[in-house]
């Protein structure tokens, strides 16, 4: 008896190179793919956010700003002068900045000093 088309799922193949799918499933996504991460929502009110985070990286303090206008390159250029000056590592996650360490305060007065609007928030 044959069986119903089906049933022409590729089970094994010693074919070299991409091997496709021809069936009726959906595609599954990948489990180690991440979504851009989002951060809070950022309200567009020209105000500069600086936050104390700590959930999601193994118990560790972050500071995380928000809200900062301006290009990519000009927010790296900033993250930059900003890692320099309170001697801490950080990184651009999107449009938010995240310095290591609980510098709330110091990272306010230096954003202050170059012109922007901070309000600390949470934490």
């Amino acid at each position: 008896m044959t069986r119903p088309n089906n049933s022409s799922r590729l089970v094994y193949s010693t074919d070299s190179g991409r091997v496709a799918y021809t069936g009726n499933r959906k595609p599954v996504e990948k489990p180690g793919a991440k979504a851009e991460p989002t951060g809070p929502a950022v309200p567009d009110d020209g105000v500069v956010r600086v936050h104390r985070q700590k959930a999601g990286r193994g118990g560790k303090t972050a500071t995380l700003v928000t809200g900062l206008p301006g290009s990519e390159a000009d927010l790296d250029t900033l993250l930059k002068a900003l890692k320099a000056q309170v001697g801490a590592g950080g990184t651009r996650e999107g449009r938010n900045l995240v310095i290591q360490g609980d510098l709330r305060e110091r990272l306010a007065a230096l954003l202050e000093s170059r012109g922007y609007r901070v309000k600390l928030a949470g934490g």
